[in-house]
């Protein structure tokens, strides 16, 4: 009894040094952690977190680039929002491009990543090859499509009439740019691509013999084990892809603003052009910076919508 009374506390003195040894490991990785992100979250504070504190003071003001001066404005700027025509035509462009490319861009993605992986020995060529085009610049990408959207000697239209169709002018036609821009997002897809393919990966090989006893057919199979399965890949894509498609810029200003040409169609005005134009071609930037704020809120609430959503129909490991 006195044996084990004297070891207790014995026992209690040797866990401190261990404890405190502890402490200390865990605060240098702490500090180490903190040190290798410190360039990063430097370049956010400055770059992005106080530039975005920046653009909401300035939008309430009248500001002059040339001066760096700014009257008081109040709501005048978000006032304006509401009277512009243009702000609301290229938001609907825009919705409409999200509305079209998204649904697209996911089944076009997860197509691919279904093919690749039943593909056995050469899986990892095929990966690399639609991988590529990912690799190519925008300017790029859009200098092909330029050749290949050309409504009179474009390779698309020809294709078509080798066959009996006669192709639209992708380009010139409002009823065809946006698709026309899809076409081009598309291309770029394999990103996506290697999400849904290494979300497939995971999939437990055993739930698919399973229900192929139970006579699933392949329909039965994919619906009820592939989709559920990679959901929460499904939702990340989604949502990755909404943000991205609703700041639509790149693709719209390398096709029909790049040259400046002047009369380009209503129909390719998105939200990020006309933002752009406002800023840095009237110099706008009080205004400017209440439209960025505007797809700022629009974005949030479309993401808290789909994340709301999700909760129904997003399926994670630790629900089991």
């Amino acid at each position: 009894m006195a044996t084990t009374e004297l070891a207790a506390p014995a026992a209690a003195a040797s866990e401190k040094p261990k404890k405190r040894r502890r402490n200390d490991f865990n605060r240098r990785e702490a500090i180490a952690g903190y040190l290798f992100i410190s360039p990063w979250l430097l370049g956010f504070l400055v770059f992005t977190f106080g530039a975005m504190i920046y653009s909401l003071v300035i939008s309430f003001s009248y500001y002059q680039l040339a001066t760096n001066s700014a009257r008081p404005a109040g709501f005048a700027n978000y006032e304006a929002l509401i009277s512009d025509p243009k702000v609301m035509l290229s938001l609907g462009n825009t919705l409409f491009y999200a509305i079209l490319a998204v649904p697209l861009e996911i089944t076009f993605a997860l197509s691919l990543a279904l093919l690749l992986n039943r593909v056995g020995r050469s899986a990892g060529v095929f990966r690399t090859l639609y991988y590529l085009p990912k690799m190519t610049p925008v300017v790029a990408t859009a200098a092909i499509f330029l050749l290949l959207l050309n409504g009179n000697q474009g390779a698309i239209n020809k294709g078509l009439a080798a066959i009996g169709i006669q192709g639209p002018q992708w380009l010139l036609d409002p009823a065809w740019i946006k698709p026309s821009i899809v076409m081009m997002t598309l291309w770029g897809v394999s990103g996506t691509m290697i999400i849904f393919l290494a979300a497939l990966k995971n999939v437990p090989r055993d739930l698919y013999e399973v229900a192929q006893l139970d006579g699933a057919g392949p329909i039965r199979r994919f619906f009820s084990i592939t989709l559920p399965m990679i959901s929460g890949a499904l939702f990340f894509n989604i949502i990755v892809l909404t943000i991205a498609a609703i700041q639509v810029f790149d693709q719209a200003y390398l096709l029909f603003y790049r040259d400046q040409v002047q009369g380009a169609s209503d129909a390719s005005l998105f939200y990020g052009i006309y933002l752009f134009q406002q800023a840095f071609r009237q110099f706008n930037f009080g205004f400017a910076s209440a439209m960025a704020w505007l797809l700022f809120v629009i974005i949030i609430t479309i993401s808290l919508i789909q994340v709301k959503l999700s909760n129904r129909f997003v399926y994670y490991e630790s629900d089991r």
